[in-house]
């Protein structure tokens, strides 16, 4: 992880309320999200930014004197873009992006409403196409820097985080587990699942949280594998299975009341999706505002 502004507002947000819960709300974010950055940023810093106990959390000797800097980034992003919002209309060009699957089909649709809001004048144009097929895009000047789900790691690569996404246990709104309280592992085991296929980011970040609190989750039933979200979604609504899933992906159905989400009591499906751009070019004008609108403005209040 870089050390980033976004980064900053958070750490700043939960000393100034002195909660992750209410830092979290007032973040528009989940509170598992923010205590992920949190943690993010000490690795990063090699430090200890807050005492935590059950009843309250202090800021640290260096979490104290983090704590004017990121203040003072902050007020000096917002008067900066104020200056020069002005202008914002009036930056044209093109925008060559590649997407993968999940980020094309349920986050980015939501964003780039906002983003032609600021930028009318800036077209986009989007290939949906899996992480290895953008990273060679990019490396060869066909794309200007993709959005995928999981780290790049290259030499001529940088890979920036810019979005925190929760996956959650799907159901029909018909399913026995639809109404209970507490969802436990032991109860969700007992049925039968329709997930992503194998190598998929949404199926790996399950299997990776699964085996890091030592459930078995090779004990799974699984009945079918699809290459979608949304055929998983309609596998879900007949009722051929559960899954899990970002739960981004299914806000129609739910408002709909088709599909019901439900939390794994003790069991917490985070992940990153990020930016990838060649290090050694720098980034057109249209590239370089829609970077800008990613890391600046709270992406979940559209999410």
């Amino acid at each position: 992880m870089a050390l980033t502004l976004h980064g900053l507002h958070i750490f700043y947000t939960v000393a100034e309320k002195s909660s992750f819960s209410h830092a979290a709300s007032a973040l528009h974010m989940t509170q598992p999200a923010v205590t992920m950055q949190i943690q993010s940023l000490e690795e990063y810093l090699g430090v200890k930014l807050f005492m935590r106990s059950t009843k309250k959390i202090e800021l640290t000797e260096a979490g104290r004197a983090l704590f004017p800097y990121a203040k003072r980034s902050i007020e000096l992003m917002r008067d900066t873009e104020a200056a020069v919002s002005r202008f914002a209309t009036m930056i044209e060009g093109r925008l060559q992006l590649g997407a993968s699957l999940t980020m094309a089909e349920h986050i980015l649709p939501r964003l780039l409403g906002p983003f032609a809001q600021s930028y009318p004048n800036i077209s986009v144009a989007m290939k949906v196409i899996n992480t290895t097929q953008i990273v060679d895009e990019v490396l060869a000047h066909h794309l200007t820097f993709g959005l995928v789900e999981a780290p790049v790691f290259h030499a001529d690569l940088h890979s920036e985080s810019i979005l925190t996404d929760e996956l959650k246990l799907i159901v029909p709104a018909s399913h026995p587990l639809a109404d209970v309280d507490v969802v436990t592992w032991d109860k969700v085991i007992q049925y039968g699942f329709v997930l992503r296929e194998q190598g998929s980011g949404t199926r790996r970040v399950m299997e990776e949280e699964l085996s890091r609190r030592s459930l078995d989750y090779t004990s799974m039933k699984i009945v079918m594998e699809l290459g979608s979200t949304g055929a998983i979604k309609s596998a879900v609504e007949a009722g051929l299975g559960i899954s899990i899933l970002s739960q981004s992906t299914v806000k129609h159905e739910v408002t709909l009341g088709l599909l019901k989400v439900k939390t794994i009591q003790d069991v917490i499906f985070s992940r990153n999706f990020y930016a990838i751009y060649l290090s050694s070019t720098l980034l057109p004008l249209s590239a370089v505002s829609f970077m800008g609108f990613l890391r600046n403005e709270n992406l979940n209040q559209w999410l």
